[in-house]
């Protein structure tokens, strides 16, 4: 995980405390864009905040349903815009020729906010031509399901200094943190998990469980399916869309993890 200074800036502040006045510093998030490329070429702009910036666009080429296996993988460079040398926001993914998606969809750059993922491509039809559903998860045990925010709140070392990150951690089946991710987008810190994972196992992360600090929207369920990751988490709550595509996926889906509560939305069965 690289450091968190990169992902915090300070800030000159005035603080109202009742009637007192002063002035201050604060830490805030950055937020920067970074453009994603496949083979010199680009793909999409996404913002987000800086650091693990290769594990996102790896992550991100798997939600794509680009790529499968880290063997895909020819190189990862970072590159310098030209007009702006000294930020390096470029992640140009190498892979074989035949995983390249088109020249069209390639030549026509997507653009992502820090709020909400790429959508022109995130529908239950493109998932469903990325991956089948998932075989039958394992079961997981209620009480390890409940101790993941503590355990994801515990290595959120930027949020304690900014208040401003959304989080993802990705757990074994006994809640032993394998991968964590911070961003200001909670769609980017999935995909830095999912390309912690694809980089340094395990991959396939079909034993896992994704736990996120934000709602657990379509496009999370969307990332976790095309991952194989069988269970997904959240403090929040789910769209009606992201509950049908659990359950037509066969994903292991919890809301509303508070204390001793859950809410289970999609494969209760497989919860004990």
């Amino acid at each position: 995980m690289e450091s968190r200074e990169a992902m915090i800036q300070p800030v000159d502040v005035v603080r109202w405390r009742g009637p007192s006045r002063a002035t201050d510093c604060d830490s805030i998030v950055i937020e920067e864009p970074l453009e994603i490329r496949v083979n010199d070429r680009p793909l999409a702009v996404t913002m987000r905040t800086p650091g693990d910036d290769e594990a996102l666009a790896l992550g991100f080429l798997v939600s794509e349903g680009i790529l499968t296996t880290a063997t895909q993988v020819f190189d990862v460079l970072r590159c310098a815009d030209p007009d702006h040398p000294d930020l390096r926001n470029i992640i140009n993914v190498m892979v074989e020729p035949a995983l390249a998606p088109p020249s069209s969809e390639l030549n026509r750059q997507r653009y992502a906010t820090s709020s909400c993922g790429l959508c022109g491509r995130a529908t239950i039809e493109s998932v469903r031509h990325c991956a089948p559903p998932l075989p039958t998860p394992p079961h997981f045990d209620r009480g390890v399901l409940l101790t993941l925010p503590d355990r994801l709140r515990a290595g959120q070392s930027a949020f304690e200094r900014t208040g401003g990150l959304h989080a993802a951690g990705l757990f074994n089946k006994e809640g032993q943190l394998l991968h964590l991710a911070e961003d200001v987008g909670r769609h980017n810190a999935v995909d830095k998990v999912i390309g912690l994972a694809l980089h340094n196992g395990p991959w396939p992360p079909d034993e896992t469980i994704l736990m996120v600090s934000g709602r657990a929207g379509f496009e999370i369920v969307q990332k976790a399916a095309v991952a194989r990751i069988p269970a997904l988490c959240s403090v929040s709550a789910p769209s009606s869309l992201a509950v049908e595509l659990a359950r037509e996926m066969n994903l292991v889906l919890a809301g509303f993890l508070r204390g001793d509560s859950m809410n289970l939305y999609a494969g209760a069965e497989f919860v004990m």
